[in-house]
């Protein structure tokens, strides 16, 4: 791994930043200006750079852009002790990764330059794979399964049925379909046209489908082509085709049979040789039991299904899908990527996404306008995740298990006095909690109970097939160890630390993380 860099004309600063990194084992080269910086980067470069804002000889800003011109995804962090509006915004428009207000706190400050190094790593790597954009994201099993099923259509031109819930990706689906296929861009290079079937009214879907002739109707003043002529020789994507009104089912059925049409208005056949692929989110076979969908135009679409999945069944794809929706996002609105951070990706995978990745692509626009740093961090987010995060059913389900994880007592024993805690506006107020010693029969039991929930608790959520038991259960169980040690320290962090076995800077990035600290 290569150094990080530190400039800083304040030889304190650098002192104090070199020996602190040196005791996480990370790799430090010093600078007094900006120009020193800009002679090393002919023949160098550095793992993440930290810049004061302020130096005589240059300004921490304009090294920002210069560094930017060079080395695009270098994470630099921008410090100052002249903490104003202006200064912030700068930074961030230049493409800083994080901006540091002096004076600042030693494990913060380690701690961040921690998190951009993982950022940078996580860059290279990213750079590494880099290439042309994929057409489809999706590293998840069933994905995977609809990656393999448009391989075996790739030489075929039957008709398929696409179903999935609203926002899935079914159109992307029919793209791929079309582009792999003899007629599309490996092929014939036909056109690709997509007709959303339940966006037009019903009197015009008609003309649409199969357009019209001069004067068929009231305003019809030429002739116009329809879709099915638009894309003669390519493919015909029906979208929400489970939504067409029933006497033009009877249209399309025969259209599908024996590829022959009229314009509204027309006494001539047409033919087109068109692919049909169609999609819904709805059960067609529900809406031919009710009446509302023709059961063999139903059969006449349904040759070849793809069940597409929903975002919460691939939730491992989140990551991935929220990369590239943050770099798709700031290169439409001319800004620099923002990046996210792993516990922000966390809570995003243990959503449930009911408009799935095309809410997941609204979301990753959102943040890119509206979070306030250039590091997406979990109390980032948007409201309605933060909510889901409040309302969600396993607060109730761990209820149990973390109850008898800070047992208070059952039986009325007398319970010795303690001076409240003082304030401390970083942590939870937590209630003092003094208990007798148990003894070792008493101790068992309170193990056996505690245990005893969580092994149901755990089954609950196994049972519901929740794809977060691991992580859920993980941060209960570390936030209400901290809670407690920092509860009996009257949060003192080092000394909780020191009860827990843990070190200093691990406490410290658990509250971070758990939003012990909000």
């Amino acid at each position: 791994m290569k150094p990080i860099w530190i400039v800083d004309d304040d030889q304190s600063i650098r002192f104090v930043l070199e020996k602190a990194l040196a005791r996480e084992q990370l790799a430090v080269r010093s600078f007094s200006n900006p120009r020193d910086v800009l002679a090393a980067l002919e023949s160098d470069e550095p793992q993440v750079l930290v810049s004061d804002i302020r130096m005589p000889g240059g300004s921490g800003l304009d090294l920002l852009s210069r560094v930017k011109e060079r080395l695009p995804s270098l994470p630099v962090i921008i410090m100052t002790a002249y903490s104003d509006l202006d200064s912030a915004v700068s930074a961030f428009q230049g493409g800083a990764f994080e901006y540091l207000p002096k004076p600042f706190d030693l494990p913060k400050a380690v701690e961040l330059i921690r998190r951009a190094v993982d950022e940078s790593l996580r860059e290279e790597v990213s750079d590494e794979r880099n290439g042309p954009a994929p057409e489809i994201l999706g590293q998840a099993p069933a994905m995977q399964d609809v990656f393999r099923a448009i391989g075996r259509l790739s030489q075929s031109n039957v008709t398929v049925l696409i179903t999935g819930e609203s926002g899935s990706g079914k159109e992307l689906v029919a793209r791929a379909l079309h582009r792999h296929s003899p007629r599309g861009d490996l092929g014939t290079n036909g056109p690709f046209i997509a007709i959303n079937t339940a966006a037009i009214p019903k009197d015009l879907l008609e003309s649409e489908l199969f357009g019209h002739e001069r004067g068929a109707f009231t305003g019809a003043q030429t002739m116009r082509r329809g879709r099915f002529e638009q894309a003669d020789g390519g493919t015909l994507f029906l979208d929400e085709i489970g939504d067409m009104p029933f006497d033009l089912q009877t249209r399309l059925l025969r259209v599908l049979s024996d590829g022959q049409f009229y314009r509204v208005g027309g006494h001539q056949p047409l033919k087109a040789n068109v692919r049909v692929i169609a999609a819904t989110h709805q059960n067609l076979e529900l809406r031919v039991k009710d009446g509302v969908f023709r059961e063999d135009l139903f059969h006449r679409l349904n040759v070849i299904r793809l069940r597409l999945p929903p975002l919460r069944e691939r939730s491992e794809d989140v990551p991935a899908l929220a990369r590239f929706f943050l770099q798709k996002s700031a290169k439409e609105l001319g800004v620099e990527p923002k990046r996210i951070t792993e516990e922000a990706l966390e809570r995003l995978r243990a959503f449930d996404f009911p408009g799935n990745v095309r809410q997941l692509e609204n979301i990753c626009h959102w943040l890119t306008v509206m979070a306030p740093a250039q590091v997406i961090e979990p109390k980032d987010l948007p409201p309605e995740l933060l909510q889901q995060r409040a309302d969600t059913p396993l607060a109730a389900e761990v209820r149990p298990l973390v109850a008898p994880m800070m047992p208070l007592a059952t039986a009325p024993v007398p319970m010795p006095t303690m001076p409240p805690a003082p304030a401390n506006p970083g942590l939870p107020t937590l209630p003092p909690v003094v208990l007798p010693s148990p003894g070792p029969a008493d101790a068992a039991t309170e193990d056996a109970d505690w245990l005893a929930d969580l092994e149901r608790v755990a089954h609950r959520m196994l049972d519901a097939n929740r794809p977060d038991v691991w992580d859920s259960l993980t941060r209960q169980f570390e936030a209400r160890l901290i809670q407690t040690a920092l509860g009996t320290t009257r949060g003192r962090r080092i000394e909780a630390a020191q009860k827990l076995g843990i070190g200093r800077n691990t406490i410290t990035r658990k509250i971070q993380e758990l939003g012990l600290d909000d």
